[in-house]
């Protein structure tokens, strides 16, 4: 009965089966026994089946828990909607006369890392060291892990330089920790000075580079690890795929997915939904619908949908898009706030103004609040529809402060439309949101010259230089045979700029020839 009762327990899918087996337990009197009440408990605790209140209710009714059962408790309310039980749980466990270990302190440190609160997580530190425990990596690991999380990068850093012998984990919590910090350069220093490094070590360092914009860099070490590194695996590709998407760069993401193919990396949804993005943010939207429709709607999740939902979207295939929502409810997936914006998006691009209102009342009307993107998206469909005074009442009424994306929205939409009286308005609390942004500066600038206000134009730059804001060269990127070159207005440092430069100039005077035969062809009418 014992082991027909263990192996149940390993099957089990659901809550419903969960709760079948704890009656079935209940009723063959084995609710005490240890093994199975610690399995039981862990199930229902820890797994996808289970419920972390239940199994409290479960805990509660066991005569002398276990300091594995107590853990078991702490560790499924750290990973739980509530993080802040695992302390309550503690404390009860402390006053209950049983004495922590040393897993104890990492879940305790996971629970502060999720809250973001080091004052809790310093204090389980002081709790660690009081104890003796001073000297434990796995525990010293976490607390790296914890102090990062909640930006304490000194802090962590103390821990680390204190640990007389470290692992690879502590490298790589330190590696990370200075990664989710921004601070790239204490990153790499890190990264190079460990003893050894695993594909954890170059994930970090990849995606730390992706998370702070440097998408060329990430992609140079992830070209590094292909010939120095371990064989990558599905969390580097996302990272790698995200660089891609945001470069342009579809010739290398099209090499990257032949690696995961090549390499037999598993097809996960997050690594299907970065694949779907990285195609449809470069262009391709095909590409991107054939690794969409890979997997059947049955194992699909909402990220996937938003992915391909807004892909369509920013390439104005709007009807495409709205089609592929109405799929989505069709598979049973439930929408979240990512697919409304996708949706607003997709309403911006093909001037819907009817369609846009009825997507943002659906917000409420599923018990979600819009968000600052949400009304920024609501602004950008009634200004280019022209709608540009219901666009700053719709603003005015906002229950949330305008962002600095949703007034340049509204901007466009004045300039497009020439509503000279908003444009002042709405340019100067641009620049009070944003102050140092160049753009904002030399867009109001712009404005006034156009009208021939000069000293205000002027007055404008010369705001700009006083407060120390340099205008950033605008550019643009173009990948020919997977490499990526970037080019400013009358750049000249390629090697080959003759060459280009005679080619524009071709086809300037191709363009003007056609322009020229299609004025006499008018004409000739």
């Amino acid at each position: 009965m014992f082991q027909a009762l263990i192996n149940v327990l390993v099957k089990c899918k659901s809550f419903s089966e969960l709760k079948q087996i704890h009656a079935l337990v209940t009723t063959f009197g084995l609710r005490h026994d240890s093994p199975i009440s610690s399995k039981l408990l862990s199930l229902a605790a820890l797994s996808g089946a289970g419920n972390i209140d239940y199994a409290h209710r479960l805990f509660s009714t066991l005569p002398a828990p276990r300091v594995f059962d107590w853990n078991t408790i702490i560790r499924g309310y750290s990973i739980s909607k509530n993080p802040n039980k695992s302390f309550s749980v503690f404390i009860k466990m402390l006053r209950a006369g049983v004495f922590p270990d040393y897993l104890t302190y990492p879940f305790l440190a996971k629970a502060s890392a999720r809250l973001l609160k080091p004052e809790l997580g310093g204090a389980i530190h002081g709790h660690a060291l009081k104890n003796g425990f001073q000297l434990d990596k796995f525990i010293n690991n976490s607390l790296i892990h914890m102090y990062a999380s909640c930006h304490d990068i000194v802090y962590a850093r103390r821990v680390f330089d204190e640990m007389p012998m470290k692992n690879i984990v502590s490298w790589n919590a330190m590696l990370d920790g200075y990664a989710k910090c921004g601070d790239m350069a204490s990153a790499r220093q890190v990264f190079d000075l460990m003893p050894q490094r695993d594909v954890v070590s170059w994930s970090c360092l990849i995606d730390g580079y992706v998370k702070n914009g440097d998408h060329k860099e990430a992609l140079a070490i992830f070209e590094e690890m292909l010939v120095l590194g371990p064989k990558a695996n599905e969390v580097t590709m996302v990272s790698v795929l995200c660089a891609c998407a945001h470069l342009g760069a579809l010739d290398q993401g099209r090499s990257m997915h032949c690696y995961v193919m090549d390499n037999g990396l598993p097809m996960t949804l997050v690594l299907r939904t970065s694949l779907v993005d990285m195609y449809a943010k470069c262009g391709a939207i095909e590409e991107a619908l054939d690794v969409f429709r890979g997997v059947s709607n049955g194992k699909t999740d909402v990220l996937l949908w938003n992915a391909i939902i807004g892909g369509l979207a920013i390439h104005g295939l709007v009807n495409e898009s709205l089609e592929l929502f109405t799929e989505m409810q069709i598979a049973g997936i439930v929408p979240d706030e990512i697919t409304y914006l996708c949706l607003l998006s997709a309403c911006a691009h093909g001037g819907l103004v009817k369609e846009a209102w009825y997507f943002f009342e659906c917000l409420g009307k599923h018990g979600m609040t819009p968000k600052s993107e949400h009304y920024a998206c609501m602004v950008d469909v009634l200004a280019r529809a022209g709608q540009v005074a219901e666009a700053y009442q719709f603003l005015c009424e906002m229950p949330v402060e305008p962002s600095a994306p949703l007034l340049g929205a509204l901007l466009n939409g004045c300039l497009i439309y020439g509503k000279s009286d908003l444009v002042e308005i709405v340019g100067r609390k641009l620049i009070e949101l944003d102050p140092d942004h160049d753009g904002r500066y030399i867009g109001l600038s712009n404005v006034y010259a156009a009208v021939k206000r000069w000293k205000e134009a002027r007055t404008m730059r010369e705001a700009m230089e006083r407060r120390g804001v340099k205008k950033s060269a605008g550019f643009s990127c173009v990948e020919i045979s997977g490499t990526l070159y970037s080019f400013i207005a009358h750049d000249e440092t390629h090697p080959n700029s003759k060459q280009i430069y005679e080619i524009l100039e071709f086809i300037v005077i191709q363009m003007k020839l056609d322009v020229h035969k299609d004025i006499q062809e008018y004409l000739s009418l």
